[in-house]
């Protein structure tokens, strides 16, 4: 599926309850897990020793950061869906996150993301995506939620 264009709230309404596409494959690496650790001071030894990871975690290596799985949404989530002729967009909450598998390092993960509610707040778009963070030869998603926008459109 290619990537849809949204310019406006009434162009949204056309695609509530839809399926709006799967992002491309993103390889999760070690490099970009200890930079997440870096970043968060977050240094547990689950995602950022490799060699005990190994041998002391069940998973064969360490794992990723389940906060740094859901800072990629933004990212994803524009591979999906270009919203144009917005003044600002705000991330404005999460609910029903659940974390359902661990992303072990230099797996490949990805976006599935359908519109499941859409509002117009005083000329404020609020949209809701139901969410699934694929991990690629795994049958367990790294999480599902919905993530809620507030889209400012300039008319």
């Amino acid at each position: 599926m290619s990537q849809i264009v949204i310019n406006s709230h009434k162009e949204f309404e056309a695609y509530l309850g839809q399926e709006l596409g799967v992002s491309k494959w993103l390889k999760i690496d070690q490099g970009r897990i200890n930079e997440f650790a870096s970043a968060t001071i977050d240094y547990q030894w689950i995602h950022t020793d490799p060699e005990r990871a190994q041998t002391e975690a069940n998973f064969g290596g360490t794992i990723a950061h389940g906060y740094l799985t859901l800072s990629l949404l933004p990212y994803l989530w524009e591979q999906i869906a270009e919203i144009k002729n917005i003044k600002m967009m705000i991330n404005y909450g999460i609910e029903k996150l659940k974390f359902n598998q661990a992303v072990v390092v230099n797996s490949e993960v990805r976006l599935k993301v359908k519109l499941s509610n859409l509002m117009d707040l005083r000329g404020i778009t609020k949209c809701q995506l139901s969410v699934v963070l694929e991990i690629k030869d795994n049958p367990k998603p790294a999480f599902t939620g919905d993530f809620i926008f507030l889209y400012h459109f300039k008319c």
